[in-house]
């Protein structure tokens, strides 16, 4: 005896199958299949997040340094696309990643304290280094200067 089942299965799958080749047919000869989109890469391809980039510079705490960066010791250039106003000094403050903001904002005033003490050492750090003079490094081979 013959299994009607797996034959009525089979013909469901073939109607499907027809159905969504007359679905991908149509569609390519009205020309929707065949829509150009920008390369990812392009200009006209911003994503969500630089499509919200300010078109006049915006100018955050720390040089618009990420505050989580500065407050590791590190700067990490921000364009201000992500940032957060401070609601009682309304001061400035610009992120590289949606993830430091998140962070960030779990405990806003103690990063700000963090970041400002450690600002301070960085602009220290900066000033010393540019009075020092240059020393040649030894190599093996003679001197060199790097």
């Amino acid at each position: 005896m013959r299994d009607t089942t797996s034959l009525s299965s089979r013909a469901i799958l073939h109607l499907i199958l027809a159905a969504t080749a007359g679905i991908v047919w149509a569609a390519a000869a009205t020309g929707q299949a065949t829509e150009e989109r920008p390369a990812p890469h392009s200009a006209e391809y911003t994503g969500i997040w630089k499509a919200a980039v300010p078109k006049q510079p915006m100018h955050g705490e720390f040089d618009n340094n990420d505050p989580l960066g500065v407050a590791a010791g590190v700067r990490v250039k921000a364009d201000c696309s992500l940032n957060w106003t401070d609601p009682d000094d309304g001061a400035l403050y610009c992120f590289s990643s949606g993830t430091s903001l998140e962070y960030f904002l779990e405990q806003p005033h103690a990063n700000i304290q963090r970041a400002r003490q450690r600002w301070r050492e960085l602009a220290a750090d900066a000033i010393t280094a540019s009075q020092l003079p240059q020393v040649p490094r030894v190599r093996a081979g003679g001197l060199r200067r790097i």
